[in-house]
């Protein structure tokens, strides 16, 4: 494993906790959903940890600030996706508590990082 900065990120320990999250969640969902929903949501979940990578690798602020943009843009992915789980039953509200965390504090410091970024 290489020992570089966006490990040392604040954020990054948070996006892998969500991502355990989704992860953890998604395997009670309706098998049919194996290749829809599912497969969606774990996809979004590792773009926020793999974007936050790669944009901490980038020189140029703007491909940084890129990079923790479409990052976040999955969080909002991984918000959307979850609230029609919701309302399609494959999850109850109150099981889904640490993924807001953990979804709010990523966008949280996304966001952060994204204003600082110039």
């Amino acid at each position: 494993m290489l020992n570089i900065g966006h490990k040392n990120m604040q954020v990054y320990p948070i996006a892998l906790d969500m991502a355990k999250e989704v992860y953890k969640l998604t395997n009670d969902f309706p098998a049919e959903e194996r290749f829809g929903l599912v497969s969606q949501l774990r996809r979004a979940s590792i773009s926020v940890c793999s974007n936050i990578a790669e944009g901490a690798s980038r020189k140029s602020t703007a491909d940084r600030k890129r990079f923790y943009e479409i990052s976040r843009s999955s969080c909002v992915e991984i918000d959307t996706q979850f609230e029609l789980a919701l309302q399609l039953g494959f999850v109850k509200l109150d099981e889904i508590n640490d993924l807001k965390d953990f979804l709010n504090s990523t966008f949280a410091l996304l966001s952060t990082m994204i204003n600082n970024t110039k």
